[in-house]
C-alpha cells in the first residue's frame, strides 16, 4: 500500500489517500451489489471478499499479522466510504474489523496466527453479545459457560449477532463459569462450523444483508485455546476492546449512509427537471435549504469522527485506557444514527412522489431507520451520557444500593 507510516495523519492529504484507495472496490464491486443484497438479503460474502484481499478486513490489525495498520483512523474512513454505497455491507464490515481487533488486542500468538492470517483470504468473524433476555443491555449476559475438563460448553440464545450463520468465529461473551458475579465475564472465540450452532433467518425493515437475526449455541465445545485472554477478563475487554472499535466502525458507517443519501438526492434535484417551468429541482430555494441542512451535520460530524478515531489511536499508542472516551463515543454514535435518518428522510422529501417509489431512496429510508436501535439505542446512550455527566453510576449489572436518591 502506498500510504507510508511517515505522512501526518492529522493532514488532508492522508485523509484522501485512504479514501482514493478504497474506492475502486467500493465503485466496481459493492455499489454494484446493493441493490441485489437488498431485495434478496443476500450476505455480502463477495464484497468482504473483495475487501479482504485488499487488507480493508485486517485494517487495524500489524503488517505481522497480514494487516494494514492504519489504526482507528483507516478504519473510519473505510467504515464510511462503504456507508456510502451500502449500509448492510458497512455494518457486516465493522462488526468484523471490530471482531478481529479484539483478537488482535487480547489474543495470544497462537490464536492470532489461527484466526488473523487467514482473514486476508477472506474468513471474516463478528461479535456474538447480546441476548433477548435482557434486550438493550447488550452487556449484562444471563448465559454461562460451563467446563468440560480442559475445555468449556456454551449454551446460550444471542440476538442480534451480525453475519449470524456466516461467519467464520463468533468473539462471543457470556459469565465466567462457576461465578455467582453477574458482571464476571469472560469471551470465547467460537469456530462457525461448530457442532450446535443454529442462526435463525434475518428478515427486517432494511440492512437486509447482514444477517442480524438470532442464533442458539446447544452444548457448544469451545477448546481451552479459545479463550481469549483469561477468565473473567470480559469488562476490560469490552470497556477497552469492544466497545470502541464497535462504536467507532458503527458511527462511522452510518455517517456514510447520511452522506449516501445527500449525494443521491443531490444527483436527483440536479438532474430532475419541472418541465412545466423548465427549472431544475434544483432551482427551488426551498430544496436547496433542505440539502444544506443536511450537508452542515455531515461537515461538523466528520471532524468529529476524525478527531476521536485519532484520538483512540494515539491513547492506544500511549498503552492508555479507551475507556476515557467513553461518553464521547456514544454521544457520537447518537449523532450519526439520526443524522443518517434525518438525511435519508430529507433525500426522499426532495424527490417527492419518485422517492416513494422502490428504489435508491426508498431503500435508504429503510437502511437509515437501522442505527437508532443498535446498541446502545439512542434512549439508552442518551441515559448513560445524563448519568456521566451528574456522576451517577451507570448501574449495569444492579442497582448501587450507595447513589444519592434526594433531589
Amino acid at each position: 500500500m502506498s500510504i507510508v507510516a511517515e505522512k501526518n495523519p492529522y493532514s488532508r492529504e492522508y485523509i484522501e489517500e485512504i479514501r482514493q484507495r478504497i474506492r475502486p472496490i467500493i465503485e466496481t464491486v459493492i455499489k454494484a451489489n446493493a441493490e441485489i443484497i437488498d431485495k434478496e438479503a443476500k450476505f455480502p460474502r463477495e464484497n468482504l471478499l473483495a475487501l479482504a484481499k485488499e487488507g480493508w478486513n485486517s485494517v487495524t490489525i500489524d503488517e505481522k499479522w497480514g494487516g494494514l495498520g492504519l489504526g482507528y483512523l483507516g478504519f473510519a474512513i473505510a467504515a464510511e466510504e462503504i456507508g456510502k454505497v451500502d449500509a448492510s455491507t458497512a455494518l457486516v464490515y465493522a462488526m468484523h474489523v471490530g471482531g478481529a481487533q479484539g483478537i488482535h488486542l487480547y489474543g495470544n500468538d497462537e490464536q492470532k496466527e489461527r484466526w488473523l492470517l487467514p482473514i486476508r483470504d477472506g474468513l471474516i468473524g463478528t461479535f456474538s453479545i447480546s441476548e433477548k433476555a435482557t434486550r438493550g443491555h447488550v452487556w449484562y449476559s444471563l448465559s454461562q459457560a460451563e467446563r468440560r475438563a480442559e475445555d468449556y460448553v456454551i449454551n446460550a440464545e444471542k440476538s442480534f449477532t451480525t453475519s449470524g450463520g456466516q461467519a467464520d468465529f463468533y468473539l462471543l461473551q457470556t459469565r465466567t463459569p462457576d461465578s455467582e458475579d453477574v458482571s464476571d465475564l469472560s469471551f470465547f472465540i467460537v469456530d462457525g462450523k461448530s457442532k450446535g450452532i443454529t442462526a435463525r433467518p434475518w428478515k427486517a425493515l432494511g440492512v437486509r444483508g447482514n444477517h442480524s437475526g438470532p442464533i442458539r449455541y446447544d452444548h457448544v465445545v469451545v477448546p481451552k485455546r479459545d479463550l481469549l485472554g483469561k477468565e473473567g477478563l470480559g469488562k476490560d475487554i469490552i470497556a477497552e476492546g469492544i466497545n470502541p472499535i464497535y462504536l467507532v466502525g458503527l458511527a462511522s458507517a452510518w455517517l456514510g449512509v447520511a452522506q449516501g443519501a445527500l449525494d443521491a438526492a443531490v444527483n436527483h434535484v440536479k438532474s430532475a427537471v419541472n418541465k412545466g417551468f423548465n427549472k431544475r429541482l434544483a432551482d427551488y430555494q426551498v430544496l436547496r435549504a433542505r440539502l444544506a441542512e443536511v450537508q452542515i451535520q455531515i461537515t461538523a460530524l466528520k471532524a468529529w469522527q476524525l478527531d476521536l478515531a485519532r484520538h483512540h489511536d494515539e491513547l492506544l499508542a500511549k498503552g492508555e485506557s479507551l475507556s476515557l472516551l467513553g461518553r464521547e463515543i456514544v454521544e457520537f454514535k447518537v449523532q450519526t444514527t439520526e443524522l443518517a435518518d434525518f438525511a435519508a428522510r430529507v433525500a426522499m422529501e426532495v424527490a417527492g412522489g419518485y422517492g416513494y417509489a422502490e428504489g435508491i431512496f426508498e431503500r435508504l429510508y429503510r437502511d437509515a431507520r437501522g442505527g437508532i436501535p443498535m446498541a446502545p439505542s439512542n434512549h439508552i446512550g442518551r441515559d448513560q451520557v445524563g448519568k456521566l455527566i451528574l456522576d451517577l453510576p451507570l448501574e449495569l449489572w444492579g442497582e448501587d444500593k450507595n447513589a444519592s436518591t434526594t433531589a
